[in-house]
């Protein structure tokens, strides 16, 4: 990861500070209010998600099959 990056930042504050860090974009998002401000909140949570799930040594590609498991 790139030295002074936010997200070699964030790996580096721990899984913890991630998982609160998620938490806060999820509440931004259900404060959110027009079309811009929920896609700019929603991408904020989807990067969090991202880095929390990477944190965690988990995979999107688990994520994805547990939703394609409740499709069917």
């Amino acid at each position: 990861m790139p030295e002074g990056s936010y997200t070699t930042h964030l790996f580096r504050e721990g899984l913890d500070k991630i998982r609160k860090k998620t938490g806060e974009e999820a509440i931004e998002l259900i404060l959110a209010r027009g079309d811009q401000e929920i896609i700019s909140e929603s991408a904020d949570l989807l990067y969090h998600l991202t880095v929390l799930l990477q944190a965690a040594g988990l995979s999107i590609d688990a994520v994805l099959d547990r939703l394609r498991d409740r499709m069917t």
